[in-house]
């Protein structure tokens, strides 16, 4: 009997649409959400937006056209959005819900537009902001009329020269705003139309390379946003600071200058500003060290935005560690602005959380109100309504939009993409998960994905998956980089191990890997592969292989070094680490920074301690490697010296390169190849493509 599942394919994954969050009209009756597929057959990708009925869950097609982008509704029958034009020119645009043929365009910019955010001022006036590339002067950047430099040459005299896959240039991200007035059935954009909300200043929003509409946020008393300290090197210093421009009509020529919200002693990242309700009061987060990404970030509050020095802190304690020892990733208010619901990781899944919305009332540990899966947005239903219209994944579902109470935690499904996973050919049995004592003795936990036609009677090969991060974590959710559920349908047990430096089980066990980077974290790993091997019967670890990226492809060169390495048939390392004494080839140097303890010419000892490249003669274990050229965070030259060293060595090896990547591998049809060729090491070395039949339990 075999039990190799073939239905959910690479190509079903990365064809299958990708939803976006909902987004639910005024009256909470409509929500509206896009779809991009990718067609493996014609070599193209379509998008769409569709129109959600809330109360039945059916969808209908609003337009399929892969120049729309961004949604946003500005009454119940209206939706602004951006359509792509030739030679850099963005229109603005509204549709009818009712007769999407009528469509109108508000305005054509020649610019880049992007990250558009809507807000109604009144029933006739909506306050619309978005980002556009900006020239030193002010202007808006036009790609269309720039004249081709003879030259490419790039010549830097300070830090920061490149960024995550572009190198740096004079311009940078603004925030542009206007106001958008209904005359009749229609809306037009008064005049003076767009004005730059930043100039005149150094400031730059939304903060590179991933900041996007969470990064600002509007209402009746203006703008609020974050920016990084124009002071500071960016290179050096993740110090960001909100700031707040008051405006009064978003008609503004001249904006008023912006001004910066003071928090004492915390300077670090700011993130997630969002205005209350009546815009009375605005919510943020910020963390307190300005050299560390993965600082626990404090929720906090301007219960008064005409003055922005009355900042309050919710959880205050002497213990840095103490109070909520949660991260919040981003917040939202409730109808009457008396309490908030925040997202932040819990033992493996992105939960929504409620707690007052005054640091005062907020004396006990917020109360967990959404815990399936990991939930990627909640939005109110409706102007008047009190539940909230919650979008979410998990391991086997891709999307799914839930109504919730957040007073009973009553959860309806409205619509899933893939009905539970059951069009994957997945379900919810397939997913597990386990304890296990770690390094220092406390138990670390590890998520399970099976096959679909898991037999418990039967033994399957170990895919031991290790997470990147390092301040990061394997959480119950979707993916269509690292899916473990691909892994698990060509017919292994998948395990994500959460070592020390995981995010979700409180900041100590975050904090803990630095200057520990071979130390704890590995140990937590062969602790688990033991806990496999004596706890698990259905888990064949006589045929496991291991992969990771980043910091998990750096754990991969550091176990091929060490005794783990020889428990595995194979290792695959995506973008990983070859030496640590490299990591100043990075962009982003606080991270060495902080997590070596300081610059390479002070802790020179700390950075070749865990060093990989020191065990080179170690390295026996078959490897593939895959890197890519615009990988500006781990040079492609790390991948090189790894494929260098194993054929020099005569291990038996393999190299995989995009030149057209960054750190990541987003196209299609790149994608399509880094599985096959992925699933193709492992299953040579685990024995899976040479056999038909997974082994009965005890079976030689």
């Amino acid at each position: 009997m075999t039990i190799k599942a073939t239905k959910f394919t690479p190509e079903i994954l990365l064809s299958a649409p990708r939803r976006s969050p909902a987004i639910p009209d005024p009256s909470g009756d409509k929500a509206i959400y896009t779809v991009s597929t990718y067609s493996f057959q014609n070599h193209t990708k379509t998008s769409q937006f569709r129109l959600l009925d809330i109360s039945t869950g059916n969808s209908s097609l609003l337009y399929e056209d892969s120049s729309y982008s961004e949604p946003n509704w500005v009454d119940d029958k209206h939706i602004l959005f951006f359509k792509n034009g030739d030679k850099g020119i963005t229109h603005l645009m509204l549709g009818d819900v009712d007769v999407p043929s009528a469509v109108h365009e508000i305005r054509a910019v020649h610019g880049n537009l992007a990250n558009l955010k809507a807000k109604r001022l009144s029933n006739d006036r909506v306050a619309v902001v978005c980002s556009a590339i900006t020239t030193p002067s002010g202007t808006m950047y036009d790609r269309g009329s720039q004249k081709q430099p003879h030259s490419s040459a790039k010549v830097y005299s300070d830090l920061f020269p490149r960024h995550w896959d572009k190198w740096m240039s004079e311009n940078r991200n603004s925030l542009w705003y206007g106001l958008l007035t209904r005359k009749g059935s229609l809306y037009h954009l008064e005049e003076p139309g767009l004005v730059n909300a930043l100039r005149n200043t150094r400031l730059e929003c939304p903060v590179p390379p991933f900041g996007g509409t969470e990064d600002f946020d509007i209402s009746h008393a203006g703008l609020a946003f974050i920016a990084r300290d124009p002071d500071i090197s960016p290179a050096v210093y993740t110090k960001t600071d909100l700031y707040v421009i008051p405006l009064r009509t978003f008609t503004e020529h001249d904006p008023p200058p912006p001004q910066i919200v003071r928090t004492g002693n915390l300077r670090g990242y700011s993130s997630s500003p969002i205005f209350s309700r009546d815009g009375k009061k605005l919510a943020f987060a910020r963390m307190k060290n300005n050299q560390y990404e993965a600082d626990k970030p404090r929720l906090m509050l301007i219960p008064d935005i005409a003055d922005l020095a009355s900042v309050q802190e919710f959880y205050v304690t002497k213990d840095e560690v103490g109070g909520w020892d949660a991260r919040p990733e981003w917040i939202k208010w409730n109808k009457d602005d008396t309490e908030l619901y925040v997202a932040a990781e819990h033992h493996g899944r992105r939960k929504l959380w409620k707690l007052p919305s005054s640091p005062h009332k907020a004396t006990e540990s917020p109360e967990s109100i959404f815990e399936q899966g990991s939930v990627t947005t909640a939005v109110l239903l409706g102007d008047n309504g009190h539940e909230l219209l919650v979008s979410s994944n998990s391991l086997v579902d891709s999307s799914r939009f839930s109504r919730l109470d957040p007073s009973s935690k009553k959860i309806h499904t409205i619509s899933s993409s893939s009905k539970n996973g059951k069009s994957f050919g997945l379900s919810e049995a397939q997913c597990d998960e386990f304890w296990f004592k770690g390094a220092e003795g406390y138990d670390v936990h590890a998520l399970v994905v099976k096959p679909s036609k898991f037999d418990q009677s039967k033994t399957y090969p170990l895919a031991f998956l290790i997470h990147g991060g390092p301040q990061g974590a394997w959480n119950d959710s979707w993916s269509t980089r690292w899916n473990p559920a691909v892994f698990a349908e060509q017919g292994y047990v998948v395990v994500l191990p959460n070592p020390t430096g995981s995010t979700g089980y409180g900041q100590g066990h975050t904090d803990a890997i630095q200057c520990e980077w071979g130390g704890r974290p590995y140990f937590d790993l062969v602790k688990c592969f033991e806990h496999i091997e004596k706890e698990i019967g259905y888990i064949d670890t006589d045929r496991a292989v291991a992969l990771g990226a980043s910091y998990g492809g750096y754990m991969i060169n550091w176990i091929q070094g060490n005794d783990l390495g020889r428990k595995f048939k194979a290792l695959v390392c995506h973008d990983g680490v070859f030496s640590t004494l490299s990591q100043w080839s990075t962009e982003e140097l606080f991270f060495p920074l902080h997590d070596f303890g300081g610059p390479l010419w002070e802790k020179r000892d700390m950075y070749e301690k865990w060093d990989p490249a020191t065990r080179l003669n170690q390295w026996a274990t078959p490897q593939l490697v895959i890197h890519n050229e615009l990988d500006y965070r781990l040079p492609v030259s790390e991948g090189l010296a790894m494929f260098n060293v194993l054929q020099a060595r005569g291990v038996p090896s393999r190299f995989l390169m995009f030149p057209d990547e960054n750190h990541w591998v987003l196209k299609p049809e790149n994608s399509l190849v880094w599985h096959k060729e992925v699933l193709g090491w492992i299953n040579k070395y685990s024995g899976i493509d040479e056999t038909e039949d997974i082994p009965m339990r005890g079976r030689n």
